[in-house]
């Protein structure tokens, strides 16, 4: 008994230390982000003065609009284009499923920097794509594409393998069976496929930082420039941010995933 409680007391102990050294930097530049101290370690004042810089800087608020019309446009399409794929992968027999499953896999555990430069290949090959909001979107969408078929081929699973020819039996096309029979219930996991995609925009830099040009700047370009003079206090409030807009994405993906497993239960 003593030799299981101790290596329970250890265990709870490397978990503390894990999340200590995790998330007490985060803790840190979160409070600090709300005085206006030129460094961290200097307490001045309790303020609200670096969010108020913040959402008056126009370079910044353009960084974050960019950012977020990229990150929703890109999630959109990869989540439209995903659920077909995910529906077709489902309806695939065992081999070819199989790979094609594998294949979607590599892409998510392929290193940024290697996609991010086959990308900017790709594009300076097809030259007719300028430099800019189309190289991004349709980077953005590829990456993001492998996220939503993890999420929507689960769901798959659950439905009646029937349902689709079902619904061509009783007189509609495949376009209308995937939008008024198939989509209906995979909404929940496409929402999780679509604010993981979000997500994962908002947070990448590699592949924006090689497959866009000056005029188009987003939160991680614009923190990467910045970063380069010094370290300016209104990127902390920048920063928790950012931190809250993911934080409450990712609630959003786990509440989307418990409802829909709660359904799949009743």
């Amino acid at each position: 008994m003593r030799v299981k409680a101790w290596k329970k007391v250890i265990s709870y102990a490397f978990l503390a230390l894990i999340l200590i050294f995790t998330y007490l930097p985060i803790a840190v530049l979160v409070v600090y982000s709300f005085t206006d101290a030129r460094s961290i370690g200097m307490w001045t004042g309790f303020t609200f003065e670096l969010y108020q810089e913040l959402f008056t800087d126009e370079e910044i608020l353009s960084a974050i609009l960019n950012s977020v019309i990229l990150a929703v446009t890109s999630a959109g399409c990869a989540t439209l284009i995903g659920t077909f794929a995910a529906v077709g992968i489902h309806s695939m027999k065992r081999v070819p499923r199989k790979l094609l499953e594998g294949a979607n896999q590599i892409t998510m555990l392929n290193a940024d920097i290697v996609t991010a430069i086959a990308f900017m290949l790709f594009f300076l090959t097809m030259q007719f794509i300028p430099f800019g909001w189309a190289t991004l979107i349709i980077s953005h969408t590829m990456v993001c594409i492998p996220y939503v078929v993890m999420s929507v081929l689960p769901r798959l699973t659950q439905l009646n393998p029937n349902i689709y020819e079902a619904g061509q039996d009783l007189g509609a096309s495949p376009m209308r069976v995937m939008f008024t029979v198939m989509f209906p219930q995979l909404l929940t996991a496409m929402l999780a496929g679509f604010m993981l995609s979000v997500t994962i925009s908002l947070d990448d830099f590699v592949i924006t930082k090689f497959n866009s040009n000056s005029d188009v700047v987003t939160i991680s370009v614009y923190l990467y420039n910045k970063l380069k003079k010094g370290v300016k206090p209104v990127l902390r409030a920048l920063s928790t941010l950012i931190l809250v807009v993911v934080t409450a994405i990712v609630v959003g993906i786990n509440v989307a995933q418990k409802r829909r497993d709660r359904k799949s239960r009743v």
